[in-house]
């Protein structure tokens, strides 16, 4: 929706390089209220497979958090992603991630330019 204020994105933080199928990653990222009003935001965190055996999204929707930030704050908005989240179905129809190197992005819509990245070994 259409909101009264503006939001920035900053310092993108990941809690480890790589992850194994059986850990969790953090992810997190501070959100300043720059408008003069108080307002809400939808922080989004997208990812996407870098190489996969099956073509994948572009930017695949995994978390979305809806946060009020009064005029000048900031806040921090975190995520967590594990390997299950990860996962697709492939041409068998198994269900199961692929190792292999992640982007991730956050900010308030699909256009978010603000990534990180991790691998799933």
């Amino acid at each position: 929706g259409l909101s009264y204020t503006n939001f920035e994105y900053a310092n993108l933080k990941l809690s480890k390089e790589s992850i194994t199928k059986n850990e969790e990653i953090e992810i997190s990222v501070d959100v300043t209220n720059t408008g003069n009003f108080d307002g809400e935001e939808v922080a989004q965190m997208y990812v996407h497979d870098a190489v996969a055996s099956v073509t994948r999204p572009v930017k695949e929707l995994k978390g979305f958090k809806k946060i009020f930030i009064n005029s000048g704050a900031t806040e921090t908005v975190s995520f967590k992603l594990s390997a299950n989240d990860l996962a697709f179905y492939h041409n068998d129809l198994q269900f199961f991630a692929e190792p292999g190197e992640f982007m991730v992005f956050v900010g308030g819509n699909s256009n978010a330019s603000l990534s990180g990245s991790f691998t799933l070994k």
